[in-house]
């Protein structure tokens, strides 16, 4: 029977914690690393809902995209995510920005949906491709096809041949894109739009899941592989934000 502490190497050879930024909470985040893994469960985050749907699987590990302890905690409450795994007896293995840089990652696997042959730039967070020649409007056309959802854009207003992407909140990264024509990311704010068209920079923004779920079956399908006695569960997460006129799937 493997253990938490399987998972956790495994993970670990994958997307090596130590890779993680300073700011990051990634590891094993809740629970006993000796346990043994009755089945596993993945998803980009840890939530009330998602823990109550991996009990109902009978999942005593969860893996997760976004640590369910960011941060200093100042209260424990009997509602929130960490409380009901230690009462349930569920762990937790967060992956965070490891598994941003790491290979087939969620870079890649983003990269991946949006049919880009991306190769690593000097920071590992960043993936840069090299395409043929086209706008803004249709580039952010074909990303809003390819993952279902709208997107907000800013046009540099040139032709784009190279492009940089990070994905979730990656406009910090900006800087580091260098000769691109257009930076894709998940999360901008006003200013970073502002700022893009200052550099000459066309700005994409396709939403944090939306770049980000994409993720979670190309790892299930790896856990699958490695530990084939273990059922791994894809917890199906639905996006939490919602964008009026627009059609939600169960």
């Amino acid at each position: 029977m493997a253990r938490t502490a399987d998972f956790y190497e495994y993970l670990n050879g994958l997307a090596p914690f130590s890779t993680q930024e300073e700011w990051d909470n990634s590891g094993l985040l809740a629970g006993d690393i000796s346990s043994e893994v009755r089945s596993a469960a993945v998803t980009l985050d840890i939530t009330p809902e998602i823990i109550e749907r991996a009990d109902r699987l009978g999942a005593n590990l969860i893996i997760s995209h976004h640590p369910v302890i960011f941060g200093g905690i100042k209260a424990l409450k009997k509602d929130s995510a960490p409380y009901m795994l230690a009462e349930k007896g569920i762990d937790a293995i967060c992956c965070h920005t490891p598994l941003d840089m790491a290979d087939s990652g969620t870079n890649d696997a983003f990269a991946d949906l949006l049919g880009f042959e991306a190769y690593k730039g000097n920071d590992p967070l960043l993936r840069f491709a090299e395409i043929d020649g086209t706008t803004a409007p249709a580039l952010a056309a074909m990303i809003a096809e390819k993952t279902g959802s709208p997107v907000r854009y800013a046009d540099a207003g040139k032709k784009i041949k190279k492009i940089a992407l990070c994905t979730g909140s990656g406009c910090s990264l900006m800087p580091e894109a260098h000769d691109a024509d257009a930076f894709i990311t998940g999360d901008a704010s006003h200013h970073d739009f502002l700022d893009a068209l200052a550099e000459g920079l066309t700005l994409i923004a396709a939403g944090h899941y939306e770049t980000e779920i994409h993720v979670v079956p190309a790892l299930c399908k790896k856990l699958k592989e490695r530990f084939p006695d273990v059922p791994v569960y894809d917890l199906g997460q639905e996006n939490p934000v919602k964008i009026t006129g627009q059609r939600h799937g169960a």
